[in-house]
C-alpha cells in the first residue's frame, strides 16, 4: 500500500505564505488609499516645480490634508453605524473628486510633463504650471458630467439573446432588467419614478431587478423605492436580494418589494408561459446572505430549480456575476446580474476584474451558459459616473426557430 502523507510540500508552503503575506498587505489598504489618493495630487500638482506664491502653496496644501481627514471621517460616520446622510455625502464626494483627481494627475500629468520636456515647451516652472492647470481642467469637466451622468435616467440598451433551448412561442420574448438602484442619502425618488415610467414604456413581458435596491433599511427608503410599485409587465415582475440589502435588513427590503407587487425570487422558480412554450425564471439569494446570518438566507440554485423540468431554459437572476461558475454546472441558459456598475469610474473597472469575471455586456460561460451583466441602473456612493454609463436593459429573447404566430 502506498503511504499518503499529510505534509505539505514545500511549493505549498511557499503559496501559503504568499496568500498570507498578501491578506496581511490588504488589510492596510484602507489606510495606504486615503493617503494616495490626496497625496499624490498634491505632489503631482503643487510641489513639482510650480513654484507658486507661498499663499497659494500653502493653501492648496492645506486644502489636501483636510480633505486627507474629512473623507475617511465622513464616509465613517455615514455609513458605519450612525448612518447620517450628510456625512456619507460629503464622504462620497470626496471620495469620487479624489479618485478622479488622483487617477489623472497620474495618467495625464506625468506624460504630459514628459511630452512638454522634450518638445521644448516654455521653462520647468512654466510646464510644471501648464501641467496642474491642465489636471484641475480635466478633472472638473469629468466630475460636471459625472455628475449629470450619474442623475440622468439612464439610456436604454436593447439587445437581441439567441437561446438555443427556447421555444418557438416563447421567441420576441420582452426582458426588461434594472439593478442597482442603489436608493440612498440623495433623495432619488423624482428620479425613480422616471425610471419605472421609462420602463413601463418597453411593454416588457417580465421585468427584473437584481438587487441592491438602496443604501438604507427599507423604511428609511421607503418614499424612493415607493415607485417600482408602479412598475408592470404582462406576465411578472421577479427580485432578487442583493450584497447591500444585507447591510441594511434584507428582510424588510424583501417584504416591501412583495408588497409593492415584485415577486421575490428567493431560491425558488415560476414558469413563464407562451405559445405553448415554457421558461423558468430562477433566482437566488446574494452570495454574501448565508454569512449575514439572516436565518433563511443563502444562495442555493439547486433550491431554486427544484421541481423544474431539466429539459426547459433557465433564465436565472443572481446579483453578482461571480455566480456565473455555479450557473454554468447546472447548465442554466442565461444568467443576468448586476453588483459591477460597469466600473462607475474609470478605471476603477479594471479593481472590479479582480473579484468578478466581467463588468459588462453579454459573455458566454461553460458549454451552454450566457451571462449578460448591466453596468446598473443608479450609482453607489460618489455621485458621479465617468466613461460608466448608467442603463436600463431591454434583453430580446430569441429561439432558433421563429414563431409564425403573430
Amino acid at each position: 500500500m502506498t503511504e499518503i502523507s499529510n505534509t505539505p510540500s514545500a511549493a505549498q508552503e511557499a503559496q501559503g505564505a504568499s496568500r498570507s503575506r498578501l491578506w496581511r498587505l490588504m488589510r492596510y489598504i484602507p489606510l495606504i488609499a486615503p493617503v494616495l489618493l490626496w497625496a499624490v495630487p498634491c505632489w503631482v500638482l503643487l510641489h513639482t516645480g510650480q513654484r507658486w506664491p507661498l499663499p497659494v502653496t500653502v493653501t492648496g496644501t492645506a486644502f489636501f490634508a483636510l480633505g486627507l481627514i474629512a473623507m475617511p471621517l465622513a464616509m465613517a460616520r455615514g455609513h458605519g453605524r450612525r448612518q447620517q446622510d450628510r456625512a456619507s455625502i460629503v464622504g462620497d464626494t470626496l471620495l469620487g473628486g479624489s479618485w478622479v483627481l488622483f487617477t489623472w494627475s497620474v495618467l495625464l500629468g506625468v506624460p504630459l510633463r514628459l511630452v512638454l520636456t522634450v518638445a521644448g515647451v516654455g521653462d520647468g516652472q512654466g510646464r510644471a504650471r501648464i501641467v496642474t492647470w491642465t489636471v484641475l481642467c480635466v478633472t472638473a469637466v469629468l466630475l460636471a458630467w459625472g455628475y449629470a451622468e450619474a442623475r440622468r435616467v439612464p439610456r436604454v440598451r436593447r439587445l437581441d439573446v439567441p437561446l438555443p433551448r427556447l421555444g418557438a412561442g416563447l421567441d420576441g420574448t420582452r426582458v426588461v432588467l434594472i439593478t442597482d438602484t442603489h436608493y440612498g442619502p440623495l433623495d432619488r425618488a423624482r428620479w425613480s419614478a422616471r425610471v419605472c415610467e421609462t420602463v413601463n414604456s418597453l411593454e416588457a413581458d417580465l421585468v427584473c431587478h437584481t438587487g441592491d435596491i438602496a443604501d438604507g433599511t427599507a423604511a428609511r427608503r421607503r418614499a424612493q423605492a415607493a415607485p417600482l410599485g408602479t412598475v408592470r409587465a404582462t406576465r411578472a415582475l421577479v427580485y432578487v436580494t442583493g450584497n447591500h440589502e444585507y447591510y441594511s435588513e434584507a428582510q424588510g427590503w424583501v417584504d416591501l418589494m412583495d408588497e409593492l407587487g415584485w415577486e421575490p425570487l428567493r431560491n425558488r422558480h415560476l414558469l413563464l408561459e407562451r405559445g405553448g412554450d415554457t421558461l423558468v425564471v430562477a433566482g437566488v439569494d446574494d452570495v454574501t446572505a448565508e454569512s449575514s446570518g439572516l436565518a433563511g438566507h443563502r444562495a442555493h440554485l439547486a433550491g431554486a430549480l427544484q421541481g423544474a423540468d431539466p429539459d426547459l431554459p433557465v433564465l436565472l437572476l443572481a446579483h453578482q456575476p461571480k455566480f456565473v461558475d455555479r450557473a454554468a454546472a447546472h447548465g442554466i441558459d442565461l444568467q443576468l446580474s448586476g453588483h459591477t456598475h460597469g466600473g462607475q469610474i474609470w478605471p476603477f473597472h479594471y479593481l472590479v476584474r479582480l473579484d468578478q469575471p466581467t463588468v459588462a455586456g453579454l459573455s458566454h460561460h461553460g458549454a451552454r451558459t450566457l451571462l449578460y451583466t448591466s453596468r446598473g441602473t443608479g450609482f453607489w456612493g460618489p455621485p458621479f459616473r465617468v466613461f460608466a454609463p448608467s442603463e436600463i436593459t431591454l434583453l430580446v429573447l430569441r429561439s432558433p426557430e421563429r414563431s409564425t404566430s403573430p
